[in-house]
């Protein structure tokens, strides 16, 4: 009888299986191995990463102190070096000093001998200035030509009397007859006589004389005129600088101002104008007016003027004086011209000249 194999192939399969699972679970625990580190890696990746990127920043934030620290070390090194140079000019401040003391020393001159000499220096000074004092006054216009008012009183007037060439503008408009708008009306239908002797032409006239007897002997001078039109008060002098020391021509001019009647509007443009005439420019303008202007180069269209358009032909006017000249403005205010007063005014203080309405008893 044959042999029976069965039990061998149950035997073989039955050690297969367990093979199989044994190989099966060594695979389940190679890949739950493989699993485990791959999730250490990935988080030691990120802790690592992390790491870095705080390195990083504390590299960047470490350059930009270096860079800093560098800066400052340079500013300090800029501060040591002028410490340096001022230290080395103080001493040799110092040693210059102690070099003038050992020179005093070696010339014998004690404290009360410097302060002597100060004292000498000093007497020397005052003398100079009684000196020029004396000299002022004798080159003073009263040596000229005198002018002597009602009363002995004596006015402080802050107005500039000095200059080279001064030039006197006197507005002979009809305005000028009187400070009321009525009573100019009632003036302009009289004779002329009355006319020239109405009060408020009459102490403008005074006020010139005042100035004319006030100018230096040295100095020249011009007296214009204007209303309309501009023109010497001494006729057959225009452009012509006349000599303050001429005593018979100030009283000439004088003359011819009291015959001149007052009438006609008002233009500054052309009075300004007329100053480019004068060779050498003058250095010192006196203004005589009451109002602003009522007219530019040209008469105006029509038969009235608002305020508002006089304001305009008085700062169009100002323009064509000459610069850095002080102008002296004395006005006699008129009733209808409030902005006058303002307008004169800001014209003095910006040419550093001088602003005066006077009283009716002045000069």
């Amino acid at each position: 009888m044959a042999r029976k194999k069965r039990p061998f192939t149950t035997f073989s399969l039955g050690f297969l299986d367990v093979m199989s699972c044994g190989f099966g679970a060594v695979i389940l625990v190679f890949l739950l191995i493989d699993h485990s580190i791959d999730v250490e890696s990935e988080e030691v990746n990120q802790v690592l990463l992390s790491e870095v990127n705080l390195l990083d920043e504390d590299i960047a934030e470490g350059e930009k102190n270096l860079v800093r620290l560098r800066n400052t070390l340079s500013d300090v090194d800029m501060q040591m070096v002028q410490a340096q140079g001022q230290a080395t000019r103080i001493t040799e401040d110092i040693d210059q000093f102690e070099a003038l003391i050992e020179a005093l020393q070696l010339d014998g001159l004690t404290d009360e001998e410097a302060i002597e000499a100060i004292k000498a220096e000093i007497q020397a000074l005052e003398e100079e200035v009684i000196k020029l004092r004396m000299s002022a006054e004798e080159n003073s216009g009263r040596n000229a030509r005198s002018f002597i008012g009602e009363g002995n009183r004596q006015y402080l007037t802050g107005l500039n009397l000095g200059g080279r060439h001064i030039v006197i503008l006197l507005d002979t408009s009809a305005s000028m007859l009187d400070e009321k708008l009525v009573n100019i009306i009632r003036l302009r239908n009289m004779a002329e006589d009355i006319q020239r002797r109405s009060d408020k032409w009459t102490r403008t006239i005074n006020t010139v004389d005042w100035l004319t007897a006030q100018l230096p002997v040295g100095s020249k001078y011009q007296v214009i005129t204007f209303n309309t039109q501009a023109n010497p008060a001494l006729p057959g002098t225009e452009g012509e600088w006349l000599e303050v020391a001429d005593q018979a021509q100030l009283e000439q001019v004088s003359d011819e101002l009291r015959k001149l009647t007052p009438a006609g509007g008002t233009s500054l443009e052309n009075v300004f104008r007329s100053l480019a005439d004068l060779v050498p420019s003058p250095d010192n303008i006196f203004l005589l007016t009451d109002g602003l202007p009522t007219q530019g180069a040209t008469p105006p269209r029509g038969s009235t003027v608002s305020g508002r358009d006089r304001q305009k032909l008085y700062r169009q006017a100002v323009k064509l004086l000459p610069r850095g000249v002080p102008v002296n403005v004395i006005l006699a205010p008129m009733e209808g011209d409030p902005m006058a007063a303002s307008e004169f005014w800001q014209l003095a203080q910006v040419t550093r000249g001088s602003f005066l309405s006077p009283s009716k008893d002045w000069p």
